[in-house]
């Protein structure tokens, strides 16, 4: 009798798929001699500073010894920053674990954990994970003027009740690159009972410029339930080290640390975030050179008849009004890697990362 560990599993468990990374880049920088456009990770194609390198490469001396269990030194520094304690800020793996963190810790087969469909694909693993019904309200739709497959924050707010424990946000949201501004925030946290904890991922602020939009740190002052996580993988350029963080009310974040894996944060991360935080000048660098490309490459592909939704993040959601997979490997076949939307059930879109102008052109060149 063969042994099978899936039969084994919780029933949580058993309704989880793995996570899908997209292609097999490792593969396939083999298969194209490291000549491809890499544009479907949302990656910063200009990297991480120079000096949080100089940091990672410092911390190589010690890393016989296990890093900072606390993050002292990066949660100092994230606190000098955003104006908040200490105690209000986590440390995690990426944002991503933070994500489910909170469901593991917060929420259980008597809750319901809130997102909107076309939301950050983690939010329905969290809720899932978790044993929660997960409940995904219907977006926005695809001809609405100001956030075509955005949040529809009304409809979130109305099918919150009271078994429901977590909602889950993102602004902007991936893979949409849509948002709300903060007068809808402040309206959606007035409607929401104070024991629902709202998550806002802000992965995507630092690439952020259209008016009306801040952060909703802003709010965690006067909404104890409000959660803000962000990232050190996008605009940072360490998605190779993994580090993100949330702010949050001090029980919150005490909460998260009865669960929090001890010392998730490598030693090598710490170093480089807690350096990249400081150098203004590369973040700064960084954000012109991709909301000038972002315009530049959205021109170009509406010059060819391609149809891009708005964006406030790093890349670009390319809706055919058709099935996108043979463009999807028409691209793939010339060395140009994107992101399908099959998983989110768009299948009319691709995703975009913007990448250097050298792979941006690439791109331009191949499309039929």
């Amino acid at each position: 009798m063969s042994f099978d560990a899936a039969s084994l599993a919780n029933a949580a468990t058993c309704g989880l798929g793995a996570y899908d990374p997209g292609h097999d880049l490792p593969a396939l920088r083999q298969r194209f001699a490291a000549a491809i456009a890499e544009l479907g990770s949302n990656e910063n194609p200009l990297g991480p500073s120079p000096r949080a390198l100089a940091a990672a490469q410092a911390a190589l001396a010690e890393v016989h010894r296990y890093p900072d269990p606390k993050g002292g030194a990066l949660k100092t520094a994230l606190a000098r920053q955003m104006g908040v304690g200490a105690g209000q800020i986590a440390l995690g793996n990426g944002s991503h674990e933070l994500l489910m963190l909170l469901a593991q810790c917060f929420a259980d087969t008597a809750h319901t954990v809130v997102y909107s469909q076309f939301g950050f694909a983690v939010f329905a693993l969290a809720a899932t994970a978790s044993g929660a019904h997960a409940i995904a309200v219907p977006a926005l739709p695809l001809d609405h003027p100001a956030a075509p497959l955005g949040h529809d924050l009304d409809a979130i707010a109305a099918v919150a009740g009271e078994d429901t424990r977590l909602i889950y946000l993102a602004n902007p949201n991936n893979p949409t690159g849509s948002w709300f501004e903060d007068v809808a925030l402040a309206a959606f946290l007035d409607r929401v009972p104070a024991d629902v904890l709202v998550v806002v991922d802000e992965a995507y602020h630092e690439y952020v410029d259209v008016p009306g939009l801040s952060s909703a740190l802003r709010f965690t002052g006067r909404h104890s339930n409000l959660v803000v996580t962000r990232t050190f993988s996008k605009a940072y350029g360490l998605a190779g080290l993994r580090v993100g963080y949330a702010v949050a009310h001090p029980s919150v974040i005490a909460v998260l640390e009865r669960l929090r894996e001890s010392f998730n944060v490598n030693s090598l991360a710490l170093a480089a975030a807690a350096v990249a935080l400081g150098d203004r000048e590369h973040l700064v660098r960084v954000r012109d050179f991709t909301l000038g490309e972002r315009a530049w490459l959205a021109a170009e592909l509406a010059r060819r008849g391609y149809r891009t939704l708005p964006s406030q993040t790093n890349f670009l959601l390319l809706d055919l009004a058709r099935n996108a997979t043979p463009l999807e490997r028409h691209l793939f076949e010339r060395g140009v890697i994107v992101r399908p939307m099959n998983g989110y059930g768009l299948d009319h879109a691709l995703r975009i990362s913007i990448g250097s102008r050298a792979e941006n052109l690439r791109l331009l060149e191949a499309l039929p």
